[in-house]
């Protein structure tokens, strides 16, 4: 009796709620219900960013559950370009395998297998030596370029990868406009994601054009060569790689001397890179070219 009266307001309080409780036999578990809710939740939420941004082929295979979206030719063959809307854009961007799926021509697709090392190699050093390193966008040629455009006031220089060349031919106009830039390296990045660097030097190599009318490296060994792609040879194969950079002015059939000189910067670029020795890069410029009669 005396500890009762002895008692503290708050510890009083305290004493009585005890009591009420154990009486009508109440908990707080309303309390203890929500906050459990909400952790889960939040684990959840957390989960889904998760894969989302580190595990994407989970992600990517639920675009498969959506309606097949409508065949297009890569945007490199396309004269108009359509401008797809903002719902197209963030389909596009969540479910990008569809999308790529849905303008890689497959009839005449070359897996990476089937393509000779010394043209992956030559490609790779000529268009992106860093191409194994970054995530789709290279930040030293960015930085470089930056500066120059911003010197001359609009862009002058590019400093694409193979990622992003693969998203500008099929997807983008080729326009150089900051807009256009952005949504390049978004895609690139989401690209990146998704496929392995593997997988996205075979798709670069199938959907780029090679001057005469040749698109993808097929039609391209075929068309100047009459050889498959995995049978080129090194002098083939650095020819080959350079004309990407300037397709209607480097193709041997419409400018020889121009991509011979292109030739032999892809060859000397390989030697500087460790891929080939100074011998062997001086015996492919002088080795002879055999092409196949052109189609008129």
């Amino acid at each position: 009796m005396n500890d009762t009266i002895n008692e503290t307001p708050p510890k009083r309080k305290r004493r009585r709620k005890a009591a009420a409780r154990k009486r009508t036999g109440k908990k707080k578990t309303p309390r203890r219900f929500g906050r459990f809710f909400l952790s889960a939740a939040a684990v959840f939420f957390l989960v889904c960013m998760g894969v989302f941004l580190f595990v994407p082929q989970v992600w990517q295979e639920l675009g498969e559950f959506l309606p097949a979206p409508e065949r297009q030719l890569p945007a490199n063959q396309l004269h108009e370009i359509h401008t797809p809307d903002a719902d197209e854009q963030i389909a596009r961007v969540l479910f990008i395998r569809r999308a790529v799926e849905a303008r890689m021509n497959r009839a005449d697709y070359v897996s990476i297998r089937h393509i000779s090392p010394d043209l992956k190699n030559a490609i790779v050093a000529i268009e992106d030596r860093r191409f194994y390193d970054h995530w789709g966008f290279d930040l030293t040629g960015m930085a470089r370029a930056t500066l120059i455009n911003i010197q001359h006031g609009r862009i002058e220089e590019g400093a694409s990868t193979i990622t992003q060349q693969l998203v500008k031919n099929l997807f983008l106009a080729n326009e150089q406009t900051f807009t256009r830039k952005a949504q390049e390296l978004l895609l690139a990045l989401d690209i990146e994601r998704t496929y392995s660097k593997d997988e996205i030097l075979e798709m670069y190599l199938n959907v780029v054009y090679y001057g005469a009318g040749f698109y993808g490296v097929s039609a391209a060994s075929e068309g100047y060569y009459g050889k498959s792609p995995a049978a080129l040879s090194l002098p083939e194969a650095s020819m080959l790689a350079g004309i990407p950079n300037a397709p209607s002015e480097l193709s041997p059939f419409h400018n020889f001397i121009a991509a011979k000189k292109r030739q032999a910067i892809v060859l000397d670029t390989m030697e500087a890179q460790g891929l080939i020795d100074a011998r062997t890069a001086e015996d492919a410029k002088m080795q002879p070219l055999i092409f196949r009669p052109e189609k008129r």
